[in-house]
């Protein structure tokens, strides 16, 4: 089976994966940042050789070609006999897009599209296909969309309540993002508890934060909208918040909506709360007795539990609450603070469980019937390495 190469271009970043699909082995992987700038770095890894050095990358195609170069250093040619496609993600499809796709020129210009959509995300990974399509032009290249699991919510979660003229003719409705991430954990649970019935909620708590509610391995809701910023309390991004707040800083601070658009997804949320911006300073400085820490903090694990007992309703309770990503997957205190307010639900945690580091799927409540707890490390780069091969079969 040949690898998969997975990308993920950001406005100043291009992270790759040289992932076999059948295992989720990466054969190499690698970050470039600083893209765009004449100060560019790149960090390589290939088994336990590293590659790190600061290289010139003025666009994701000096990005992509550096990229090539450091995994062909380590003895992988990139080519149709070791490589059976090329994935891409990309953040938002749109209405159209609601599976993997197979990238033509048609799909380029549908993703240049919706840009409008996701400003901050789609160019960005629009630029690293192009760049990837013109490096591997006789490799089969595939669109993987964080929005695509979400794209059958029931209508009554992906409709807001305004105008619907409005709301046709400017696509507006509940997309959801970090799809693959709780398509992935979510079949990864079912797996791991050997049920295909399951009502799950899934937390994937990074950088950026969200909530899914899934039934028998379908969506039924979740905490992202229209664009990233509105659910959970998230690095840099505030969240849900009165939509009237905007207008009121509008009118009586001044600000426009590129100042707005700035203020609530990056200088909110665990940031504009506390200053901190690793979740684990966040965490250190509230221990420590920093006030603004403790009020971050609590107010993270108060809009996590108000979301879980949410979903349990809309559920109609639940069997399995598990946590994912970065901070999900490695805060044992926050795991334990949510725990300590959902025993309503039936949920328990083990305080040894949940200190316990394995990097595999794993229980964390005191028992063994459901409801259950879990940590389960997400997989992002292997579920589009997944789709990509299955897509290019087709």
């Amino acid at each position: 089976m040949s690898n998969v190469l997975v990308i993920n271009a950001g406005s100043s970043s291009l992270k790759y994966q040289l992932v076999d699909p059948e295992s989720g082995d990466a054969a190499a992987k690698g970050l470039i940042e600083r893209v765009g700038t004449s100060g560019g770095h790149l960090k390589h890894e290939s088994g336990e050789q590293v590659d790190e050095r600061d290289i010139d990358v003025p666009d994701h195609t000096a990005a992509v070609a550096a990229m090539r170069e450091a995994i062909e250093r380590g003895g992988i040619t990139l080519g149709p006999d070791t490589v059976a496609a090329v994935g891409h993600r990309i953040v938002h499809g749109g209405r159209h897009f609601t599976e993997p796709t197979l990238i033509d020129e048609r799909v380029e210009s549908e993703i240049e599209r919706v840009s409008v959509l996701a400003p901050l995300h789609n160019p960005a990974g629009l630029a690293g296909v192009r760049s990837a399509r013109e490096a591997f032009p006789d490799l089969p290249h595939v669109a993987v969309f964080d929005t695509a699991f979400f794209a059958d919510l029931p209508a009554p979660a992906a409709t807001y309540a305004i105008d619907r003229t409005v709301t046709r003719e400017h696509a507006i409705r509940r997309y959801g993002f970090h799809g693959t991430s709780h398509e992935y954990v979510s079949a990864q649970v079912a797996r791991f508890l050997g049920r295909d019935d399951l009502r799950q909620v899934v937390l994937h708590l990074g950088n950026g934060a969200s909530a899914s509610a899934v039934l028998a391995g379908r969506p039924v809701e979740t905490s992202m909208g229209l664009t990233p910023l509105e659910g959970l309390v998230m690095g840099t991004r505030s969240g849900d918040i009165d939509p009237g707040i905007p207008l009121h800083l509008s009118r009586v601070a001044g600000l426009d909506v590129d100042g707005i658009d700035d203020l609530l997804n990056r200088r909110s949320g665990i940031y504009g709360l506390s200053g901190h911006r690793d979740f684990r300073d966040l965490v250190s400085a509230k221990d420590g007795g920093d006030d603004d820490a403790r009020l971050a903090f609590e107010v993270y694990v108060h809009r996590l539990v108000k979301y879980v007992g949410a979903y349990a309703a809309v559920l109609g309770g639940i069997d399995a609450l598990t946590f994912t990503a970065g901070v999900g997957e490695n805060s044992a205190p926050l795991r334990a603070a949510v725990l300590e307010r959902l025993g309503f639900l039936g949920l328990t945690l083990d305080p040894h469980r949940n200190e316990e580091r394995s990097g595999k799927a794993r229980r964390i409540d005191s028992g063994e019937d459901l409801p259950a707890v879990l940590v389960v490390p997400t997989n992002e780069e292997w579920a589009i390495a997944r789709h990509a091969v299955e897509t290019a079969r087709t």
